[in-house]
This record gives C-alpha cells, sequence and structure tokens, in this order.
C-alpha cells in the first residue's frame, strides 16, 4: 500500500482502506477520500491527557477511502518501516503515516525527552504493517547486536526497533570531544538486537543547558 513517489513523497494506494498521516502532510490525493481528524494521535482521551500533560504534539488525520494520497512535508527524506508485530519508537515529529490498523501510542523516555525539551514521552507504532518515517537528509539505519552496542547524538536520532535497551550517558559529548561547547549534555545508547534510524542533520535541542 506504501511507496515512494521519490525519495521525499510518499504515495499511498487504498482501496477502501485507511491510512493515518501527520495533520497536513497531504500534497495531493485522486479517487473518493474521506477525511477524520483524529484526537491526541489516535489514542482517544487517555492519549490526549498524556500528551497535553508532556507537551509532545502530534496531530494525526485519518484518510479513507479508494484512490491514491500522495503525503510530504518540508521536503523531508522518507523511510519505509514494516512491522511485523513490534513497535517502532519514533520522535512525534519524524512520523508521517502509518496504516490504519497499526496502533499508535506514547511510550516513557525519561531524561531525553525533559533534555529535548519535547516531553517526557515518544510516539510509538505497533502491529502489523508499514510506517513512513521522515529524516533531515537520507536516514541512516544502523543495526545493533549484543557484541556491538550504539552510542547516537540525540539531537541526529530519529527511531529505532526491534529488542533494544535503551540508557543514557553523561558528562561527555560529541561535541565537547573536539572542543566544541553547547552540545548535548548526554548521549543515547542503545543495547540488544535491532535497528536504530539517525539522519545525517542535528535537531536543535536544549540538553546543552542540562
Amino acid at each position: 500500500m506504501f511507496r515512494l513517489q521519490s525519495s521525499k513523497v510518499l504515495a499511498v494506494d487504498m482501496t477502501g482502506d485507511a491510512v493515518k498521516a501527520k495533520n497536513g502532510a497531504m500534497v495531493a490525493y485522486d479517487g473518493r477520500m474521506a477525511f477524520k481528524k483524529l484526537s491526541g494521535g489516535g489514542e482517544g482521551l487517555r492519549g490526549m491527557v498524556t500528551r497535553r500533560l508532556t507537551g509532545e504534539q502530534m496531530t494525526l488525520m485519518e484518510v479513507k477511502g479508494q484512490g491514491t494520497c500522495w503525503f510530504a512535508d518540508r521536503a523531508a527524506e522518507i523511510n519505509l518501516v514494516r512491522l511485523q508485530g513490534d513497535t517502532l519508537y519514533v520522535e512525534s515529529s519524524n512520523l508521517l503515516a502509518a496504516d490504519g490498523g497499526l496502533r499508535t501510542g506514547t511510550s516513557f523516555t525519561g531524561l531525553r525527552g525533559a533534555s529535548q525539551g519535547n516531553g517526557l514521552f515518544t510516539t510509538t507504532v505497533e502491529g502489523h504493517g508499514q510506517a513512513a518515517i521522515m529524516s533531515d537528509g537520507p536516514a541512516v539505519v544502523l543495526r545493533v547486536s549484543p557484541q556491538y552496542p550504539l552510542t547516537v547524538d540525540p539531537g541526529a536520532y530519529v527511531a529505532h526497533q526491534g529488542n533494544l535497551r535503551q540508557s543514557f550517558q553523561s558528562g561527555v559529548t560529541f561535541r565537547t570531544l573536539i572542543g566544541e561547547g553547547g552540545g548535548e549534555a548526554f548521549q543515547m545508547r542503545f543495547e540488544g538486537d535491532g535497528l536504530v534510524y539517525v539522519q545525517p542533520s542535528e535537531r536543535n535541542t536544549i540538553a546543552g543547558e542540562v
């Protein structure tokens, strides 16, 4: 159902089924479509209240019908992720679309969210189907194995999936290693077996002040 029209445009072919997408991200459609705004990112009242308390912003719309919809957002690069009963953890600003049957929710992330000023939760997508995530520049997919844990700059982190344990290391930053101040006050560490998506351009964070 999901296919890339280009690296920056997602095409979704529908035959009566539905897709969840970032509000305002649809750039064109053909056929017959119906649109509905999903409160609180699609999780109902509990999700809406959680996001209001944490400051996490993710407004989704549901598109249902027959035809093709095209989605894009700020010319960001788009990456397709296939879920087979597992969970994708993704920054809310990086989620473009998901199959209508996938469940969206929130997950506590602790220090990382607080340091970035994005609330204490990140967005989760779980079930069987496809999701489309965005990155500032072509994303790099890095494999984590038990023998090779991975350390990531929080400003470059986009998403992760698999059987991974996430923790935080503070005190030494990538920028302080090369003599530049004002960088992130911590690093993200992943251990286990899974995939981590990173982007080649850092988002602005306030972690350096923490």
